[in-house]
């Protein structure tokens, strides 16, 4: 904990479940900060970018010109997406218009778990992590395609649904509307190796 406290963790607030990731951090000891503009990054030594709506989440970023100052952290700093924010981190989005950031070299499909109404939680394995996790499916990208340097860390009905890249990570479902902290934990643990590495 007391390594936690040195941190400080972005979550991108324009729109979704930015809160409950903020709920999740401060159970573990952590500072968060809602980032709305691009000064607010430099605070940052990690970055969430989480579940919502995903089209609106760019547009919004667009408007604040946030998107090039995020690519310039990404290089150096780990970012965290869920859901909608995995789909913002993709390389290409299947069957739709909007040019997603590269961040993750993934090929990803949204609404590919259905909608709304199929909504479901489940508990997934991580086998790095010696540990599983408890996963919340609502309107879920699916991973349809990883590059070579994609680190599959679990999977659900044999489709990869939490990722790694370099110090990047991402997740199809919302871990934030549990109880379970195992992946936040696991995301610090990212940020403190780059900040030491440095």
């Amino acid at each position: 904990m007391a390594e936690n406290e040195t941190l400080t963790v972005g979550v991108l607030a324009l729109q979704g479940a930015f809160a409950k990731h903020q709920e999740t951090l401060k159970v573990l000891g952590v500072t968060s900060l809602q980032v709305r503009k691009p000064e607010d990054l430099l605070l940052c030594d990690g970055l969430i970018i989480p579940g919502g709506e995903s089209t609106t989440i760019f547009r919004q970023m667009k408007y604040i010109e946030l998107i090039n100052p995020l690519m310039e952290f990404a290089k150096t700093k780990p970012i965290f997406g869920t859901c909608a924010g995995l789909i913002l981190m993709s390389k290409k989005i299947r069957n739709f218009p909007l040019e997603p950031f590269g961040i993750l070299d993934v090929i990803v499909e949204r609404n590919a778990f259905g909608r709304q109404i199929a909504s479901f939680s489940t508990e997934i394995d991580i086998p790095k992590l010696l540990n599983k996790s408890d996963a919340f499916f609502i309107r879920a990208p699916s991973i349809v395609q990883c590059g070579p340097d994609v680190q599959i860390l679990a999977t659900y009905e044999d489709e990869p649904v939490l990722v790694q890249q370099g110090h990047h990570l991402g997740a199809t479902f919302h871990t934030e509307l549990t109880s379970d902290t195992v992946l936040h934990e696991y995301f610090l643990s990212i940020i403190t190796n780059v900040k030491n590495i440095k």
